[in-house]
């Protein structure tokens, strides 16, 4: 093969891909089968069941039990707005937005003690196996699944202290940077990784995806004076949403 010349899979997969985004094959229209892809396009059955493969995991297509593959509804990507600190509400983002008369969003969570992971406890700071709150988060839009979010704040930080179990107590739903501030922590600074990975089975379980399907990770932790005191893992389906920054210019 020479470059820039594309293995007959991709031919294949690149011509129904372009038939799903022009409209001749609209949402919910049966994909053709192995056997009509091989007549038409003069290819083996190998060569086929490898296009259908990949149309199946950019989530064009999705796999119906016992009738065939078809056309995926197309979402159209809503966008997740992403700020800088608001201290006139006190709020997390996530209530800052959906304060919005307009908006309809919902969460639910779970908070539990748990033993730091290498990788948590790298990002905290502290060693691995010491105690953190781990506080799991879903939530919705209109009823629909959105977004996901896990939090570890170590122990020695909140631990015996009223804000202990982010959601319960006196300051139970505020922001890390309001909870801290109560037992005289100050939250100074923030850091927010973004990246994209495919979606782990459970993830896109919860959030309504499909095996394949890539999520946006966002990466966050909060430090008060160099400490980190929580750090987030935050999970969005990367087909259905868009994340938005506004950050204030000094």
């Amino acid at each position: 093969m020479t470059f820039g010349e594309q293995p007959a899979y991709l031919r294949v997969a690149g011509d129904l891909r372009k038939k799903i985004v022009d409209g001749s094959l609209p949402p919910h229209t049966r994909l053709p089968s192995q056997a009509r892809i091989r007549e038409e396009y003069g290819v083996s059955d190998t060569v086929a069941l490898e296009a259908r493969k990949v149309l199946m995991a950019e989530g064009l297509v999705e796999g119906r039990s016992g009738s065939g593959t078809y056309v995926r509804e197309r979402p159209v990507p809503r966008r997740i707005a992403r700020s800088g600190y608001r201290p006139s509400s006190g709020a997390t983002p996530f209530r800052q937005e959906q304060a919005d008369a307009s908006a309809r969003g919902t969460w639910e969570s779970h908070s539990e003690q748990a033993e730091a992971s290498v990788a948590v406890a790298e990002r905290l700071g502290i060693r691995p196996g010491d105690r953190v709150m781990c506080s799991k988060y879903l939530f919705r839009e209109a009823g629909e699944p959105m977004m996901l979010s896990t939090t570890w704040e170590p122990l020695a930080v909140t631990g015996r202290t009223p804000v202990m179990l982010p959601e319960k107590g006196p300051l139970g739903g505020m922001g890390v940077v309001e909870r801290m501030a109560a037992i005289d922590v100050v939250v100074d600074n923030v850091t927010e990784e973004v990246g994209a990975r495919p979606g782990l089975a459970e993830e896109l379980l919860a959030l309504g995806g499909v095996p394949g399907h890539v999520v946006l990770v966002i990466q966050r932790t909060f430090y008060a004076s160099g400490r980190p005191v929580e750090t987030a893992d935050v999970v969005i389906p990367a087909d259905r949403y868009r994340v938005a920054y506004h950050l204030p210019v000094r």
